[in-house]
């Protein structure tokens, strides 16, 4: 039975070779505001965002995750998920508060990636020119460029997406909403390709996809929202007004029935647009199995994604690997 330890997918901080550039794109284009910055990092949230923020920018060599932050259900939930963690080995340990959040702790998920676990957070509210007309909103609404409203959700890459989806839900309560098989003629037989877990309502905020680099801990895409389809539209249009191609639809997944936009940032790394969706409240909710040949990923099984799509972050030395990826005609 599903015991909510997390309430909700809080931030996530990613590296990028061109810093300035990613920054200013973020905010142009994509109508993040900035927080502020701290030493290297610089802090982003969407207009809708009720925390300090939901992105955090860094600088390295290569496109990249950094770590993802998770906000607790409350201090009590905290203690229990943490000594869950400890439990299985993953536990880092303790961390001290910084930017946006209070002491957190440090694990690493099966799949290599770096997670943080907090309960206090920063809040943001609006002042002066940006101080709501909406008691209930923290700033006011202010388009410029797509003007994502909040974060959505992130999809990692992992040697095996369905042992980590199950230990996610043991070890910290994510409800295994859906998964991919690939078709017969993939030769995978039934290993599951892609998995997508959630920790609220929505159909997922956390995304785990096959990978067969070898490499740990990489990335394919983070995902912002926008309150309704026709924005996601629109958002097309921002894009191609900006001279940024546009890598994958704009569409509809079949999994979590989400309308979808996926291009790329300065830095490298792939975003994703996300409207619509449904919402799921069931805490014995069983993980519903999809084939590729079903709509899971083209909701209208009238195209094939291109190949690109299966490039992860920091990207692979094997070659081979997306290759292979590309064989399961699958990806959410």
């Amino acid at each position: 039975m599903y015991e909510r330890l997390l309430s909700q997918l809080a931030h996530v901080q990613i590296v990028s070779p061109k810093f300035e550039e990613s920054v200013a794109f973020f905010k142009t284009v994509v109508g993040l505001e900035e927080s502020g910055r701290d030493g290297k990092s610089v802090y982003m949230r969407g207009w809708g965002d009720h925390f300090y923020h939901c992105l955090e920018i860094i600088e390295g060599d290569k496109p990249a995750l950094g770590h993802i932050g998770w906000r607790a259900q409350g201090p009590d939930q905290l203690e229990k998920a943490v000594k869950r963690i400890e439990a299985t080995g993953y536990g880092i340990g303790w961390v001290d508060a910084t930017a946006g959040r209070g002491k957190a702790y440090h694990y690493r998920g099966p799949g290599g990636h770096e997670h943080y676990l907090f309960w206090d957070v920063t809040r943001f509210t609006g002042e002066g020119d940006m101080a709501p007309i909406f008691p209930n909103r923290p700033q006011r609404f202010n388009p410029r460029g797509v003007a994502a409203r909040s974060l959505d959700h992130v999809t990692v890459t992992t040697a095996n997406p369905e042992e980590d989806a199950n230990w996610y839900r043991e070890a910290l309560g994510h409800r295994y909403m859906e998964s991919t098989i690939a078709d017969e003629e993939a030769g995978f037989g039934d290993f599951v390709v892609f998995a997508m877990t959630t920790v609220c309502e929505r159909s997922h905020d956390f995304g785990l996809v096959a990978d067969f680099s070898g490499v740990p801990g990489r990335v394919n895409h983070v995902a912002f929202w926008v309150d309704q389809r026709e924005e996601l539209r629109r958002a097309a249009d921002v894009l191609l007004d900006a001279d940024v191609p546009i890598e994958f639809g704009p569409g509809r997944h079949g999994m979590g029935e989400q309308d979808y936009l996926y291009f790329r940032e300065p830095g490298g790394l792939r975003i994703e647009l996300n409207s619509g969706g449904y919402h799921n409240y069931e805490p014995d909710f069983e993980t519903v199995r999809w084939t590729p040949a079903q709509g899971s990923n083209v909701y209208y099984r009238n195209q094939k994604m291109p190949h690109s799509m299966f490039e992860s972050f920091p990207p692979a030395e094997n070659t081979h690997a997306e290759d292979d990826m590309a064989k399961t005609t699958l990806f959410v």
